[in-house]
């Protein structure tokens, strides 16, 4: 897995679909560029288990982002046909209806593969036939980008583990502060607490009062 805090967040153009119901060619992360951060987010497959709970829980909190001048964009190796078909399947039966930030098709795989989620990986063998040395799906990775399209925070999980939306709102409410008022925000930093400026006596400050 490669490491893309403090990296350009590689570019891609992709089908999605968008609002529940709305198919998108040659979506992009670019349309955000100086106007909006963005949490963008990787899942496994449509139709599972975990995955869902992971999208309801963003869409829960998704004017909280919105709020936040922070987009949500999900993503999984699955096509834009798939997403839909989901999209359409009410939550009591397993499905994702009301949803509506935008689901990427990763068809290609090459979007994983570039923010290094992939869990799989192409290889050669003895014949030179193209084989699979594991699932060709994402695991669970999360990218904080800001507003210059900058990865400013990652996380990733293997399969089983379901990630906490509240820390990703919390790492775009850190991210702002540091933006704003140009203070570091320590462990266990929430918004409205104290934070420290980039120097000793703050951080001296900071730790005898805490």
């Amino acid at each position: 897995m490669s490491v893309l805090v403090g990296k350009k967040a590689p570019n891609f153009k992709a089908q999605a679909v968008i609002n529940g119901t709305e198919f998108v060619t040659e979506y992009s992360l670019d349309q955000f560029l100086g106007k909006k951060s963005v949490i963008l987010f990787f899942y496994p497959k449509d139709f599972t288990f975990v995955c869902p709970t992971e999208l309801f829980a963003f869409q829960e909190a998704l004017s909280e982002f919105e709020s936040r001048g922070c987009a949500v964009v999900a993503c999984s190796t699955d096509t834009e046909q798939s997403h839909w078909g989901w999209l359409q399947m009410p939550k009591n039966m397993g499905g994702i209806k009301g949803v509506t930030y935008p689901l990427v098709a990763d068809t290609s795989k090459t979007i994983a593969a570039n923010y290094g989620v992939l869990a799989g990986d192409y290889e050669l063998d003895e014949n030179e036939n193209l084989c699979a040395t594991g699932p060709m799906i994402s695991y669970r990775g999360l990218f904080l980008i800001d507003k210059n399209g900058i990865v400013q925070h990652q996380v990733v999980n293997n399969f089983p583990l379901g990630r906490n939306v509240k820390e990703a709102l919390r790492m775009v409410d850190a991210l702002q502060h540091f933006e704003t008022n140009g203070e570091v925000c320590p462990a266990n930093w929430n918004k409205g607490k104290d934070a420290m400026k980039e120097n000793h006596d703050s951080v001296a400050d900071y730790l005898a009062k805490h």
